[in-house]
């Protein structure tokens, strides 16, 4: 167990640079297992998620060279395709070898991913859509058991654009003879990351960046070298600091253009503005932050959605900075149903916010923080309660900072060289 101890009242800022995108490093970790030949990954994020998941590589036989931010992997040795139960409990991303390795091994047993606890997280759409390919589920009541059957490629309608459940599906395509149409399919750019790594596999899959892929079945994938994405919502959160603190950033490795859209439209809502030129975002100091009004004086409503929505990722960090920003805004998260419970911490701060439904609060800004001993519930509410701390007058403690740790690398010495005063105690 550990716990951050941060005083607030500096501001944030200086030079930054986001790491691999966690949600895109997963899943290529998984990719690994449909070939023999080895699969280097660059950008790779030195996280909790990402050490449980190469963890479980390595437990079914994988080797894994790591070095800095790179990875190799190479599953030749594959000796078992049954995953280990106390490391599935450990990190979600689990579940994302059913499909690969059904697909190449003919069988694979599973137990009940862990990951964060914001509500239900369905798993219906993984095993529909893979059977549909093929792949058989038996459920004995503690393990998902998968065998490949009559393996062949299908057009597959989703009935959530589930971006684990896309990119499991996805990758067992790869393999199955044959053309695969994956329709309501999940275009997230993490989805698209893992679709071009892929293909530099010698898969052969279009459409990515939209809601339909097709993919031609391949006999064989063989090895490739690729970089993971920066990821946006590390980038959103430090952001996020910065603008509530009042301090300058500057933002390299930035992800693609339609992207840096998403996040502005979210923060823009916000009052914040930033400006981006040759590569580098520049966040301006001590920006006058103010929400955005609908037309008609009505207070506005930021939503989370599947892409180019704003990320439900994202929406914790947004709703602390709203804390910070004049005017009243309603947030509504509508993919799950737990992970709004978090601002009760804000309360016990001092912010002025109402929880209508486990689904929407309303958040009335600007207000002044005050220091409490509170725990991180998951990762992104976790990294939101950090941001309010920094605000906040006054020493802060959150336990369960090993929470944070599952999605931000080294987050205490990143945010020290930024101006922050944060320490940990184990």
């Amino acid at each position: 167990m550990a716990r951050l101890v941060i005083r607030g009242g500096r501001r944030i800022g200086g030079a930054f640079r986001p790491l691999g995108n966690k949600n895109a490093a997963l899943p290529m970790l998984a990719a690994c297992v449909l070939t023999d030949d080895p699969v280097v990954l660059d950008n790779v994020p030195r996280i909790l998620d990402v050490e449980n998941m190469l963890k479980l590589l390595a437990d079914l036989g994988v080797a894994v060279a790591r070095k800095g931010h790179a990875v190799e992997l190479c599953a030749q040795g594959l000796k078992k395709t049954e995953l280990d139960r106390v490391l599935c409990a450990k990190v979600r991303g689990s579940i994302l070898l059913a499909g690969p390795l059904a697909a190449r091994r003919g069988s694979a047993t599973l137990y009940a991913p862990g990951g964060d606890v914001i509500g239900r997280r369905r798993l219906d759409t993984h095993f529909e859509g893979l059977d549909a390919l093929g792949i058989g589920l038996v459920w004995t009541g503690d393990a998902f058991r998968l065998r490949r059957r009559t393996f062949r490629g299908a057009e597959i309608l989703l009935d959530e654009a589930s971006v684990t459940a896309t990119e499991n599906i996805l990758m067992a395509a790869t393999l199955a003879p044959g053309r695969t149409t994956i329709l309501n399919a999940a275009c997230e750019p993490h989805v698209q990351d893992l679709g071009a790594l892929l293909n530099q596999m010698g898969s052969k899959i279009s459409g990515l960046g939209t809601n339909r892929l097709e993919i031609e079945g391949v006999k064989k994938l063989g090895g490739a070298r690729h970089r993971v994405g920066p990821d946006y919502i590390e980038m959103g959160s430090f952001l996020a600091a910065a603008a509530a603190t009042g301090g300058a950033l500057t933002v390299t490795d930035l992800p693609d253009a339609t992207t840096l859209r998403v996040m502005q439209r979210a923060f823009g809502r916000l009052g914040v503005r930033w400006t981006v030129e040759n590569g580098t975002l520049r966040l301006p100091a001590r920006q006058s932050l103010r929400v955005r009004q609908d037309l008609g004086g009505a207070i506005p409503k930021m939503e989370d959605g599947i892409w180019p929505a704003i990320p439900s990722d994202l929406l914790s960090v947004a709703l602390v900075l709203a804390t910070q920003t004049r005017g009243e805004v309603l947030f509504f998260e509508k993919l799950f149903e737990s992970r709004m419970y978090f601002v009760d911490r804000l309360l016990e701060m001092g912010a002025t916010l109402v929880q209508c439904d486990p689904h929407r609060v309303v958040v009335s800004g600007p207000a002044k923080l005050r220091s409490q001993l509170i725990t991180s519930p998951d990762i992104r509410a976790g990294m939101a309660l950090v941001i309010a701390a920094l605000c906040a007058k006054g020493t802060t403690v959150i336990e369960q900072a090993e929470m944070i740790d599952r999605g931000y690398e080294r987050l205490e010495a990143r945010l020290r060289a930024l101006g922050a005063d944060v320490r940990r105690e184990e």
